[in-house]
């Protein structure tokens, strides 16, 4: 897997943020052959670049959820401009609130928001909306698992399963602290690697209740509880420096010896 951008909220280039990276979430998976994206922030135009540097994509994008820190990158997708491209782009939170993510997309892409309309896209564009909670199939021997998180909106948790390894990429979820998240726990159960939302540490999260994000803290309460393995930690503050996010991998090193701050650039092979 490679990671593209590891920024919530809003993208922050910088010189304070330059080494971990101001793009926001996208991260690629490859199932052998085949390109597995989750998110579509920022981080997705230089993965599209990357993309459309090797051919034609057949893939898979799979958002969490489509706040725009999530979807802004979409219209800058370059697979989307060649037709000899095609691929599913999958939402798992739309449906409960009678929406659907082709629709999403269009409001997004729409005056005065946007220049121009979906329809500016040449490749062919599957829009699938699924119910968090759905096992899902999207290429012969892949299954991602997924779990609905606590989410203003609502957000989907994925679990990738593949030639008998797996990693999770759960992010944009809120906890109650002394409540651990029982469906995350489970979905993460004896998983490789689970990246996870770490807004915020312990100590600032009890300011911002509610708001719909985690700790790295609380990611590595999950992964002991799932007995899970690497622990990735995603979706660093917008205000956080470099400097910030070296003092939390010092924190997390001596915590939970192997977990790691994503930056922008990591590759991890499983």
């Amino acid at each position: 897997m490679r990671f593209w951008g590891v920024r919530g909220s809003i993208a922050c280039p910088g010189p304070e943020t330059a080494r971990y990276g101001g793009n926001t979430a996208c991260v690629e998976m490859r199932c052998g052959a085949h390109v597995l994206t989750f998110d579509g922030g920022t981080g997705l135009r230089p993965h599209g670049k990357a993309l459309a540097a090797e051919g034609a994509l057949d893939g898979d994008v799979f958002l969490t959820h489509t706040h725009f820190d999530h979807i802004i990158g979409i219209p800058f997708f370059a697979p989307a401009f060649d037709a000899r491209s095609r691929f599913r782009i999958w939402a798992g939170h739309l449906m409960p609130h009678g929406s659907n993510v082709c629709d999403v997309l269009r409001l997004m892409m729409r005056s005065p928001l946007f220049p121009v309309p979906v329809e500016i896209f040449k490749a062919e564009i599957e829009y699938c909306d699924f119910g968090a909670g759905e096992v899902l199939t999207p290429r012969p021997g892949i299954t991602v698992r997924t779990a609905p998180l606590d989410h203003p909106d609502g957000a989907t948790g994925y679990r990738v399963e593949f030639a008998g390894r797996s990693a999770c990429y759960v992010t944009d979820t809120n906890h109650v602290p002394g409540k651990p998240n029982a469906a995350i726990i489970d979905l993460i159960r004896g998983a490789d690697l689970v990246i996870y939302d770490a807004t915020f540490t312990d100590a600032e999260h009890e300011r911002y209740a509610g708001w719909g994000h985690s700790t790295w803290q609380e990611g590595v309460r999950l992964c002991d509880a799932a007995g899970a393995g690497k622990l990735v930690t995603f979706h660093h503050d917008p205000e956080r420096t470099d400097e910030a996010l070296d003092a939390i991998a010092a924190e997390m090193e001596a915590t939970r010896p192997g977990s790691v701050v994503a930056h922008e650039g990591m590759v991890i092979e499983l």
